[in-house]
């Protein structure tokens, strides 16, 4: 039995939404789920599982029918929907009473259900979040039945607020795979429990690859079972942190070269906080606007200093705590590379509140 297992998918959010590129970032997260769904084809999957936050908030009836639509071009796969803490099920959600097509499965309920895939020997165990929060451990005693079908579990948390999860009695709960949603760093915790991550990242926090789990469980004539899992990544674009070092030598001309070189050698499409750090020429100031005009950058965050003259600034300040401060520093900073970035940012700060 053939799974892919998605969660996090957010669909009506906008990622740096006051950014030029924020709108085309709302559209590929539908373009990935389609995506998604043109793979559960290629590889005739049985089973699609989306462990919750399937819609950043209460979804339209607009986006509903849009998303069905999706799921009717499925030619083998059936799919099981929970709702998670965004996509929580109000009393007056869209969700409750919504035709989804016959091969389309959710969870409407705050209590454990199983849903019976016959022609698959296969039970998917969940419920639904009916509010955002929820503190209890609800997934720590759910045991699958005694049977010989494969089980699944669909759940959704990992945090305090959104049903802690004990990963040690996770293990020992006997399912086949557990199929994890919330946590939007992809993990494989074993060869039958993972969080698939968020199908694109969301925000600048969310570094490294995004994607979906793909998945199959077979159970030999002996009755012994296996699960093989991996992790595919699958998103439009990456966010990228990257470290730019300047020295003396460095004016504004040559650090957006620096820009460009790192841009085309990861990836145009990416989105960049690029952090520029060492001793700069103290008469440079860097232009973070013009460098932001050179691609999907986010943010920069100049770390860089001046290339202070101490003797002269001691000669200056020999009577008052900025004196002090170099004396003191100057002491270690000649062997010693944390005194010396000390002696830096120090006196970066100092003069900094001597002249405000």
């Amino acid at each position: 039995m053939k799974f892919i297992h998605i969660a996090d998918v957010h669909l009506g959010a906008t990622p740096d939404s006051n950014m030029p590129w924020g709108e085309q970032r709302a559209r590929e997260i539908w373009s990935n789920l389609e995506y998604i769904i043109n793979v559960c084809n290629e590889e005739e999957v049985d089973l699609l599982l989306i462990a919750g936050d399937l819609f950043h908030r209460q979804p339209l009836v607009r986006e509903l029918k849009e998303l069905n639509y999706l799921f009717k071009k499925l030619q083998t796969t059936q799919v099981v929907i929970m709702a998670g803490n965004h996509d929580y099920i109000s009393a007056r959600s869209n969700y409750q009473g919504f035709a989804w097509d016959n091969r389309v499965h959710m969870f409407l309920n705050s209590a454990i259900e199983i849903i019976e895939f016959p022609e698959l020997n296969t039970q998917v165990y969940g419920f639904s979040y009916l509010q955002r929060d929820i503190t209890e451990s609800l997934y720590d005693d759910i045991k699958p039945q005694d049977n010989e079908k494969i089980h699944i579990l669909l759940a959704h948390g990992g945090d305090e607020k959104n049903i802690p999860i004990n990963r040690s009695k996770l293990k020992q709960t006997g399912f086949d795979y557990i199929a994890l949603g919330h946590i939007h760093k992809p993990e494989i915790i074993s060869d039958r429990i993972a969080y698939s991550g968020s199908l694109e990242p969301l925000d600048k926090n969310e570094i490294g690859d995004r994607g979906y789990i793909f998945g199959e469980i077979t159970i030999k004539d002996n009755g012994e079972r296996h699960t093989c899992i991996r992790f595919v990544p699958s998103a439009h674009r990456r966010y990228i942190r990257l470290t730019l070092t300047v020295d003396i030598n460095t004016t504004n001309g040559s650090l957006q070269d620096q820009v460009r070189e790192a841009i085309k050698s990861n990836g145009e499409q990416n989105v960049y906080l690029f952090y520029v750090e060492g001793i700069r020429d103290e008469t440079i100031h860097f232009d973070k606007e013009a460098l932001k005009s050179l691609g999907n950058i986010l943010e920069i965050v100049d770390q860089s200093v001046p290339d202070y003259d101490f003797d002269a600034i001691y000669r200056d300040n020999s009577d008052n705590l900025i004196g002090l401060f170099v004396q003191k520093v100057r002491e270690n900073a000649e062997h010693d590379e944390v005194a010396k970035k000390a002696l830096y940012y120090g006196i970066e700060a100092l003069l900094g509140a001597r002249d405000h």
